[in-house]
């Protein structure tokens, strides 16, 4: 099962399990209400027939059993004499058995589900560990926030409130709907927000933003962290060169294990900063991603040097650039005196691909091309 699957059953047991929980109590209450009237009945046809009842005894047992009628009426939402209506919501009164925290994937198509389950008290009581939210309204993800004790609406509301997880180190803001490369009306404010939010996460190690395009604006993000990142993904930001140079010069430079580059364009008046950068983390940079960066046999050979002072690398991902197999052979020549390297992906030669071809897919293409390969294979199977 995947992430969306489980969190739908999930969020199902919950539910069932407080539906169960109170047909439990019902039944109970139906016993007790039971025993009351055939306790009352006997003690009826005892007097009735001139017996000696033990009044005390008959008393606190009949009290014992009204008692527990009447909590259960009032977890019920009616009044002792069993008039007015049921409110099914109100069902506080259910102990907590089992506490589940769980990563929780939300869309359009779980979130009725999932916030029934948030809003359930019973047996078993949810709560979220890991947060993933695609696919629906604002308003419901202030909603879900809300249940989840943030209180926030929308992206530029929610980080400033931030800090009230201070243990937080994690931090992923992917597909946010921010073009700084359109005047959009908004977003400068929401940036500001976005900066000052940041300043509250003294913990935060990682950082990734996903395709916000904010060309010029990394200053204005990573400057206000009040700590270096260690890990630090910048996919699809089109990144100026005005970015990349402030993040050679940056407090994080010195400390990042984790870069992700990829699909931000790369030529010769951005490569002295992305040199500058590697030789400040050639001590520390563990996995490197440059993949669909535009970097030709040309660039790669100026970026080698760099490249091989990393003695620290672990992985290289250089797939869907350009290089021929002159520029693979160098790239290769260089890695090999890695003492760490274990994993390099590369791209197919320019040798490879048939004159009068299209370009090379982006991986944003390719991503694209492999989803509708396997719609496609999912419909067929259902087909026969």
């Amino acid at each position: 099962m995947g992430g969306w699957s489980l969190t739908v059953a999930l969020s199902t047991m919950v539910v069932q399990a407080r539906t169960g929980a109170k047909r439990a109590q019902k039944k109970e209450g139906e016993r007790d209400r039971k025993r009351f009237l055939v306790l009352q009945r006997d003690a009826d046809v005892k007097r009735e027939r001139g017996h000696r009842v033990n009044a005390k005894s008959e008393e606190e047992l009949m009290r014992g059993v009204r008692r527990r009628m009447e909590m259960e009426r009032k977890s019920e939402g009616s009044p002792v004499n069993g008039e007015g209506t049921r409110n099914d919501c109100d069902d506080r009164d259910i102990d907590v058995l089992v506490h589940v925290r769980a990563d929780l994937f939300v869309n359009a198509r779980s979130w009725d589900r999932v916030r029934a389950a948030l809003n359930t008290h019973g047996p078993l009581k949810l709560q979220c560990r890991v947060l993933r939210v695609e696919e629906i309204s604002v308003s419901s993800i202030k909603t879900l926030l809300d249940l989840l004790s943030l209180g926030v609406a929308g992206l530029a509301e929610l980080l400033p409130l931030l800090s009230t997880f201070p243990a937080l180190t994690t931090l992923r803001l992917h597909y946010c709907n921010l073009d700084f490369r359109r005047d959009l009306p908004g977003q400068d404010e929401a940036l500001r927000d976005l900066s000052q939010g940041l300043t509250q996460l003294h913990q935060l190690k990682c950082l990734s933003l996903t395709a916000l395009r904010l060309p010029g604006q990394l200053r204005v993000l990573l400057s206000s962290l009040p700590q270096p990142l260690e890990i630090l993904e910048l996919p699809y930001l089109s990144l100026s060169p005005a970015d990349l140079a402030y993040l050679s010069c940056s407090h994080h430079a010195s400390t990042l294990q984790q870069l992700d580059l990829s699909e931000n364009r790369l030529d010769e008046s951005t490569l002295p900063s992305i040199r500058r950068l590697l030789s400040q983390a050639s001590s520390s940079l563990q996995h490197l991603s440059l993949s669909g960066c535009g970097l030709t046999d040309h660039l790669l050979a100026l970026l080698l040097p760099s490249l091989g002072c990393c003695i620290a690398l672990k992985s290289l991902a250089l797939a869907l650039n350009p290089l021929s197999m002159a520029g693979l052979k160098d790239l290769v020549r260089t890695v090999v005196r890695m003492p760490n390297l274990r994993q390099l992906l590369y791209p197919n030669p320019l040798e490879d691909y048939q004159p009068g071809l299209p370009d090379l897919p982006s991986s944003n293409q390719t991503i694209h091309l492999y989803i509708h390969i396997a719609l496609a294979n999912v419909y067929f199977l259902h087909l026969s």
